[in-house]
């Protein structure tokens, strides 16, 4: 019989699984993002020592990868003065005639539905340096945010 119309097992005609994506660039972290990362560690430790069958142990065991590098590479920021945005500071601007606020904190921390969102992400690199009363252009617009107000989160 050919090789061609041989079937070894199933395992070679599944999706290959990947490492989970690391951001490109440094970990950035405040105190609390460091804390919630230390926290999924041991959360996938767990899971990594718990009775599971092969697929959940994989996964658990890549998960548990993801996080302990997270977790080495982590760099703690000072608690910025709030003199200025940068990691770690709240700003509050107005954007299209709309106030928002956003804290700007690490990769892992983001959570742009309770806004916090990544130092990395377009709209906090425009925000970044800026001091209260400035505006600011985005999104190919001169003068499209105006920074309101700045604290430490």
């Amino acid at each position: 019989m050919s090789v061609a119309f041989r079937r070894e097992g199933d395992d070679e005609h599944l999706e290959p699984k990947f490492e989970i994506p690391i951001p490109p660039g440094p970990n950035l972290v405040t105190a609390r993002g460091k804390a919630l990362i230390d926290a999924r560690v041991i959360e996938m430790e767990a899971r990594v020592a718990a009775d599971l069958d092969e697929t959940a142990l994989k996964a658990a065991k890549r998960d548990l990868r993801y996080w302990q590098t997270r977790q080495v590479t982590a760099e703690v920021q000072p608690v910025p003065d709030g003199s200025v945005v940068a990691f770690g500071t709240r700003v509050t601007f107005l954007l299209n005639g709309k106030e928002r606020v956003l804290g700007l904190v690490g990769d892992d921390e983001a959570d742009p539905a309770a806004g916090l969102v990544s130092f990395s992400a377009p709209l906090a690199r425009a925000l970044m340096g800026a001091e209260e009363g400035e505006l600011l252009p985005f999104n190919g617009r001169e003068d499209a945010i105006e920074v309101l107000a700045v604290d430490a989160l």
